[in-house]
């Protein structure tokens, strides 16, 4: 998650070293978050039939030789194939990273207190991400924010192969690869269609093509997992209205709210005046109350219904991003920049690591399963979401744009609470139960 984070205040410098323009660099951030939306799922399957250390091991290495690849970039296109050669690692790390720390803690305490730990670093990686990205691009070049994985993927790798215990499904599923093909082509042709709808037009003949397959291929992706004796994704599983839930509400707080960090690093450099390692500290404040709250949720948690802290938390994200679009303007000051964006944050600590919990809350034997489906609609929710509120941006009006944005961005967040918050409230029936049961079968 940082590596989506650090090159966000990165990209205006990148921008002017490889002499490329917006579009190009909305690519360079969903080239990675697109890779990983996509195969994810896959992964996860992998894990539990080859091992999830063993995968996550292997996800470690691609992301770290990828990472040295990125900063080795000397083009635009090479830099764009290299992320998205580490989306595909991080994949194998994301689709059974939640698995892992579900065999590790065993008891509903410990489990509370991991998923919190879990879901403080990805609310913080995103909040700090910028200012350790803005350090790095001013102090030693935009290629640090690539490098800086190298050491760190050395010691994860080191911990994973001393420290994790290997475990998987004793009876894996077959690989869906219909489904797998179905799903990367609609995905990159809806991220295509709506990448180029900024550009060009929603009226463009590639644009009405590419928005047209997607609506194909996805519609041939539910068919085929609906209709297949081994699908990636069990659509019986989202009979149960909690784990439906904790899916869209985590899409809606990627698509609404961390998406729109490229925006807001655009904004503060370009429009601002700010260096980079300026506009990371903007966001430093926000990052404590994150965490904070984050850390808070262990205690909490045991007492207060997950519905609480998802649906409260996105409602939270939602009322800071409109006092941020409301206060947006050209000469706005450091201190007027908080007041939304920490109110964002706040909710944003509250709600990861409950969704992360419900999510999880599956058959330790479809733990994988359960994380890959939670983490692409993390990640689809954040490419589609730079895609789509792209469609909102203009060079020559960026105020006005990050405020249309904000707007957005906090619609969709306000969604995303109203949506889980009716799907919690519905009674889990014994058919939803056994639609999990018969995933785990």
């Amino acid at each position: 998650m940082l590596d989506i984070a650090v090159v966000n205040t990165a990209l205006p410098t990148l921008q002017i070293d490889l002499n490329t323009d917006l579009h190009a660099l909305k690519w360079v951030l969903d080239a990675y978050t697109l890779a990983l939306a996509s195969v994810v799922l896959t992964a996860g399957s992998l894990a539990d039939r080859f091992g999830r250390r063993r995968l996550f091991a292997i996800g470690v290495t691609v992301f770290t030789v990828s990472s040295a690849a990125a900063a080795a970039s000397g083009s635009i296109e090479f830099l764009i194939a290299t992320r998205a050669v580490q989306g595909l690692g991080a994949a194998l790390m994301f689709a059974v990273s939640l698995a892992l720390l579900s065999h590790a803690f065993r008891t509903p305490q410990e489990r509370t207190g991991a998923f919190a730990a879990y879901g403080a670093t990805i609310g913080a990686s995103f909040a700090l991400g910028p200012f350790v990205g803005g350090a790095l691009t001013e102090w030693l070049g935009w290629e640090w924010v690539f490098l800086v994985n190298v050491p760190i993927g050395i010691v994860v790798f080191a911990i994973c192969v001393t420290k994790l215990v290997e475990s998987r499904d004793p009876q894996p599923p077959k690989i869906d690869f219909p489904g797998q093909i179905t799903l990367v082509a609609g995905l990159f042709a809806l991220v295509y269609g709506l990448l180029n709808a900024a550009e060009d037009g929603w009226g463009a003949g590639h644009v009405v093509a590419a928005l047209a397959s997607a609506v194909g291929l996805l519609s041939a992706f539910i068919a085929i997992e609906a209709t297949s004796r081994a699908p990636m994704v069990p659509l019986g599983m989202f009979r149960n209205p909690r784990f439906a839930g904790a899916q869209i509400a985590a899409m809606a707080i990627s698509a609404g709210l961390f998406s729109t960090f490229i925006y807001i690093m655009i904004f503060l450099q370009d429009v601002k005046g700010y260096s980079p390692m300026e506009a990371g500290l903007v966001l430093v404040p926000g990052t404590m109350v994150n965490l904070f709250c984050a850390a808070a949720t262990a205690k909490i948690g045991t007492k207060v219904p997950p519905v609480a802290l998802i649906a409260g938390g996105l409602g939270l994200v939602s009322v800071g991003m409109v006092i941020s679009a409301v206060m947006i303007s050209a000469d706005m000051t450091w201190l007027e920049l908080q007041v939304g964006f920490i109110i964002a944050m706040a909710g944003t600590g509250l709600f990861n690591p409950a969704v992360s919990a419900v999510a999880l809350d599956v058959p330790e034997r479809v733990a994988g399963l359960a994380t890959g489906i939670h983490d692409t609609a993390r990640q689809a929710g954040v490419a589609i979401g730079i895609a789509a509120l792209g469609t909102l941006v203009s060079v020559t009006d960026i105020v006005g744009s990050l405020q249309d944005v904000m707007f957005a961005g906090a619609a969709i967040g306000a969604v995303g609470a109203v949506g889980s918050l009716f799907l919690f409230r519905r009674p889990v029936t014994p058919g939803a139960t056994a639609a999990v049961a018969q995933a785990a079968a």
